[in-house]
């Protein structure tokens, strides 16, 4: 596989993150043969731990192709900060703006100039209690129906493990296995001659996620639920649970959809 230039600031992370990893960690990796060598693409990952994205990074930093992960764009205002998203080539995502695609635009651009953007569609860790993928985002689809670039799913599990969602102990003995798995990209042909309506673009986001599940039901050696976990279904059943303690009538969920799939971190 061809490696593309990688640049100061990613191999000075690299050198920085790498040790902890593999001194801590043991590493499971496998599917590196459908990164692809040359070509911008998009990789859709599933998200269970806020260090899951060291885990990613490490095992496609090792194909030679690295990931540019989305980010909001107020991380890279000035600042020693604002220089490492710049100079390891960052995604920034533009919250402000009211078109869904517009605030991909800078996604588009890495991924026509020949590079891999890294999407976590769930847009934060996963809820579902068993640490299954749950709903996601339409960001990743959006993408892909405008590029019509590759979509390589991967899975990965082991860091939920050292660190579970949400938690803040971090437990790194016994030590964790690492797992990474990348799959063959997804067809997604059938749908480039169709306008990207809503109900197209939550076909082509649960076509995405479901090779994704699958990939980590190979890993986990089970089977995932059938109908993925949905927040906004939970939120309402919590809710109408207290309503019907309470007598009170059931509320709508209003709650706006995030515009852009940003990992945990960025979510804060």
């Amino acid at each position: 596989m061809s490696r593309r230039r990688i640049g100061f600031w990613y191999r000075l992370a690299a050198v920085i993150a790498k040790p902890p990893l593999v001194v801590f960690f043991k590493r499971d990796w496998r599917g590196m043969e459908h990164i692809p060598a040359d070509g911008g693409f998009i990789t859709a990952v599933n998200h269970n731990s806020y260090i899951d994205p060291l885990s990613y990074a490490h095992f496609q930093y090792n194909t030679g192709r690295v990931p540019r992960f989305l980010a909001k764009d107020g991380l890279f205002k000035d600042g020693f900060v604002g220089k490492v998203m710049k100079g390891t080539g960052q995604i920034p995502v533009y919250r402000e703006t009211t078109n869904a695609l517009d605030a991909f635009r800078a996604a588009v651009d890495a991924i026509e100039r020949g590079e891999c953007v890294a999407f976590y569609p769930e847009g934060t860790l996963t809820r579902d209690p068993e640490m299954w993928p749950m709903t996601a985002k339409s960001g990743a689809a959006r993408v892909a129906l405008r590029t019509k670039c590759p979509v390589v799913p991967v899975a990965q599990w082991g860091a939920n493990l050292a660190l579970p969602p949400y938690s803040k102990k971090l437990s790194l003995f016994p030590r964790k296995r690492l797992q990474v798995l990348a799959g063959k990209p997804v067809d997604l042909s059938r749908f480039y001659d169709k306008e990207p309506t809503p109900e197209i673009l939550r076909e082509v986001t649960e076509t995405i996620m479901a090779a994704v599940t699958e990939l980590l039901e190979e890993i986990r050696q089970e089977k995932a639920p059938q109908t993925p976990y949905d927040p906004r279904t939970a939120r309402l059943a919590q809710r109408r649970k207290a309503a019907d303690r309470s007598g009170r009538g059931v509320p709508q969920d209003t709650t706006p959809e995030p515009t852009p799939e940003t990992t945990t971190e960025d979510s804060k």
